[in-house]
């Protein structure tokens, strides 16, 4: 009997965005790449792009050989535990997906692997190239029916491929457009949230209406939706470096806290385009924010998807505390987006699905205007990863400090701008 690996993959700039998918399928002797397929898939979510991918993949193992066995190997951990039967599939969008990967190849002979994205590299360029090729408007000739998939109520223009190994990949020319591009945030209640963000089928209606451009934007998109981004002040936890999320203790501001956020009301005060203040719900955002409102003569506003990551047994300890009490469950924090702090904490991808549909209720309530988002270290650094299309170990390359102001500009286009990360000159 035949054996195959299947390594697949598949991403959504945006989430929802232009999106598309690759898969490449190996002997599993030899590890000789027999078949590759790819697609860009119009405007779509993250987990559908990647359902995609594994469905191209199985498939195309099929058509070798219908009697061989398959290894799958991804880097999301959402699709591979789900099909594996280790999580649930909570979302209706996700189950005909699973159901129909699983009908493929008889019951048994496929496994599924976890494997990080350095190691998915070949299906990763794949369904980057469709991704680049189908945001230039080319259409792809198939070559095979690999590529031809309907499931997953895809929106928009489709291109596809199927290539044998060895097929030549077309010159790759850069994006120019303002587009994010989030990447392996998984979006099922199965991690850790028992409701959904907006995914699937919605969304994808909703992302439809978003155009690809394959350059710059119109001249003139409108003012765009602003936020400044205000980390809140010290706290007696800060100094020490303990981990405070939303599960812990809730401390308010320690006398320098209070002394930042003074500083920080006087700085907006004298720039006067702040026109919204809009805060977390824990003690020091909230504290924070009343201070710099009263400067600014503006109500506070209080939206729960601003809080801090609830960060389970490890609130209040250090770091060092962590790696001696919970050597395991911190290198498994470290490594994946997906894990969970000790004690029922929420995974850093959880947080990323909550700042990402709390930005975009606040893109719509504020477009056009110029608004302050006084949070926290988490949620700060995931509006900036997202906005630049950043993956989500880049959390732990970010050095955010207390009172600091960062700044995204949205635009009608759905692209975001960088202006301001971690200005502190206001404090000195």
């Amino acid at each position: 009997m035949r054996e195959f690996v299947v390594e697949a993959d598949g991403g959504s700039r945006g989430n929802p965005g232009p999106a598309g998918y690759g898969a490449v399928v190996l002997d599993a002797a030899t590890g000789e790449s027999l078949v590759e397929a790819a697609e860009y898939l119009g405007v779509v979510t993250n987990n559908v792009a990647e359902y995609r991918g594994l469905l191209a993949g199985l498939r195309a193992a099929r058509e070798l050989d219908p009697d061989a066995r398959v290894h799958v190997r991804m880097d999301s951990k959402l699709v591979v535990e789900q099909m594996s039967g280790r999580w649930k599939i909570k979302h209706p969008d996700m189950k005909p997906l699973a159901a129909e990967a699983a009908r493929v190849f008889p019951p048994g002979r496929v496994t599924y692997e976890w494997i990080p994205r350095a190691d998915n590299k070949h299906a990763d360029r794949l369904a980057n190239e469709a991704m680049d090729a189908g945001a230039r408007g080319e259409r792809w000739s198939p070559a095979g029916s690999t590529a031809e998939l309907d499931a997953g109520g895809a929106a928009g223009r489709r291109a596809g491929t199927a290539r044998t190994a060895g097929a030549a990949v077309g010159e790759r020319v850069a994006q120019a457009a303002r587009t994010g591009a989030e990447a392996d945030i998984e979006s099922d209640a199965d991690i850790g949230a028992d409701a959904d963000t907006e995914t699937g089928a919605a969304a994808d209606v909703r992302a439809a209406k978003t155009v690809a451009s394959p350059g710059w934007g119109p001249p003139d998109m409108g003012a765009p939706a602003t936020f400044v981004l205000l980390r809140h002040g010290e706290t007696p936890l800060t100094p020490q470096k303990r981990f405070s999320g939303s599960g812990g203790s809730d401390p308010s501001l320690s006398s320098v806290g209070r002394e930042q956020a003074e500083r920080v009301a006087e700085s907006l005060a004298r720039r006067g385009t702040v026109q919204a203040v809009v805060a977390s719900p824990l003690a020091r955002t909230r504290e924070t924010a009343g201070i710099v409102a009263a400067r600014l003569g503006l109500e506070v506003t209080v939206e729960e998807g601003l809080r801090e990551t609830d960060f389970g047994a490890w609130e209040g300890l250090t770091f060092g505390e962590v790696r001696e009490r919970y050597p395991a469950d911190l290198d498994a924090w470290l490594s994946s987006p997906e894990a969970r702090p000790t004690g029922g904490g929420e995974s850093f991808a959880a947080t990323g699905e909550r700042v990402a549909a709390t930005r975009d209720r606040l893109v719509r309530a504020y477009a056009g205007r110029t608004v302050l988002l006084v949070s926290h270290v988490t949620p700060i650094k995931t509006f900036l990863r997202l906005a630049l299309g950043a993956p989500p170990e880049s959390l732990f390359r970010m050095e955010l400090s207390a009172a600091s102001l960062s700044a995204v500009a949205y635009y009608a286009d759905g692209g975001a701008s960088v202006r301001l990360f971690n200005e502190t000159s206001h404090l000195r």
